[in-house]
């Protein structure tokens, strides 16, 4: 889930960015027409990408991009193509000319995906793009608790968010996810090692997980992998 927040005083401006990343799939999207409020959101809860209008009556979005954490995507919206110096002068990651259109949103959540790839150094690997239905969603892997095989689909399960459905087999599920924080312990199971609250007699209790999950004769060893990783230090 992309958790993005959008700055700008015009309803109109932000009931068009609302509709696009409801189009974009799998955006979590805050919306303030009040500077103040939008940046106090940004700054508590790090969105992200920040969508943030330049000429706003009572503020100007440049001078509030200081604000911005570091590690947040910035991406500029403003009606004056004028800006677009002061805007890519202040960091930002794109600038959108209003009207704004769909193809170059996307173009910019293009942008801002892959600057959050390149700067999140260890962590670059932190989310997987799936082919959910019609859309493409993007998946945190810190949300993941496991991922479960049904024919050629798998189902992804995650912590507070709902359920993921893609077609993919689990081979190549596996070939996606670091190794040092998944584990295959069944032929339709996959977990998150990190989510592993106890196990016991061939079984693995996840947290936020109702039922136990098997473990296969075939990865009966990860049992081996568990104790080396939980014993005490």
């Amino acid at each position: 889930m992309i958790k993005c927040v959008a700055i700008d005083d015009e309803p109109i401006a932000l009931s068009i960015i609302r509709e696009y990343c409801r189009r974009y799939g799998d955006v979590e999207l805050q919306c303030f027409t009040s500077p103040v409020a939008g940046m106090e959101c940004v700054v508590s809860s790090r969105p992200d990408i920040v969508f943030l209008d330049i000429e706003m009556n009572s503020h100007n979005g440049v001078a509030l991009a200081k604000d911005v954490p570091a590690g947040t995507c910035l991406i500029f919206t403003t009606a004056y193509a004028s800006y677009a110096l002061d805007g890519f002068n202040a960091d930002a990651v794109d600038f959108l000319h209003k009207p704004i259109f769909y193809e170059r949103f996307e173009q910019a959540m293009a942008k801002a995906k892959k600057y959050m790839q390149l700067s999140g150094g260890d962590d670059a690997e932190s989310s997987i793009t799936l082919k959910a239905g019609h859309k493409n969603v993007v998946v945190n892997l810190k949300d993941v608790i496991a991922i479960e095989a049904m024919d050629n689909y798998v189902k992804i399960y995650r912590r507070g968010l709902p359920m993921v459905v893609s077609q993919i087999t689990m081979k190549e599920m596996e070939e996606l996810l670091p190794g040092e924080s998944f584990m295959r312990v069944h032929r339709s199971f996959i977990v998150a090692v990190g989510a592993i609250e106890r196990f016991s007699n061939r079984k693995i209790y996840m947290r936020n997980f109702a039922a136990p999950i098997p473990v296969g004769r075939k990865y009966i060893e990860v049992f081996n992998n568990l104790n080396s990783i939980f014993q005490p230090k």
